[in-house]
């Protein structure tokens, strides 16, 4: 994956309006979880595990007239890169069960997350598919 920087520079130094209600809608969806999480976990769970954010990024790409293969990029990396992270839903409340702190439960749970991804682009490139 070569990232052309100057063009991201661009990118992040231009803003429009459409760009501050991708913001808000964005934050809303994330307050609106945690509000809810308040009351009942399970159905907090649930609306994060949804890819919403997944599906508002590929809707605002359609908006600005992205092409239909850059889309189908994003979605297929999306896939790619969500692999790796499931195993920390499963091992991060286990250590927290088992006692753990939250802080070194987390920096635990990250270090693997890296290292799974790094053994998954490995497994990848070995198949012939390169998502980095």
């Amino acid at each position: 994956m070569k990232i052309d920087w100057e063009a991201l520079s661009r990118e992040l130094t231009t803003w429009s309006w459409l760009d501050g209600a991708k913001i808000l809608l964005s934050a809303f969806i994330i307050v609106l979880v945690t509000k809810v999480q308040v009351v009942n976990d399970k159905l907090s769970a649930l609306l994060i595990a949804l890819p919403l954010t997944s599906l508002l990024a590929m809707i605002w790409m359609n908006s600005e007239r992205q092409s239909p293969e850059r889309i189908a990029n994003h979605a297929e990396g999306t896939f790619w890169f969500v692999l790796p992270t499931l195993p920390m839903f499963l091992v991060l409340p286990w250590m927290l069960r088992k006692g753990w702190s939250f802080s070194w439960s987390l920096a635990a749970n990250i270090l693997m997350t890296i290292a799974l991804f790094w053994i998954m682009v490995w497994f990848l490139r070995k198949c012939g598919l390169r998502i980095i």
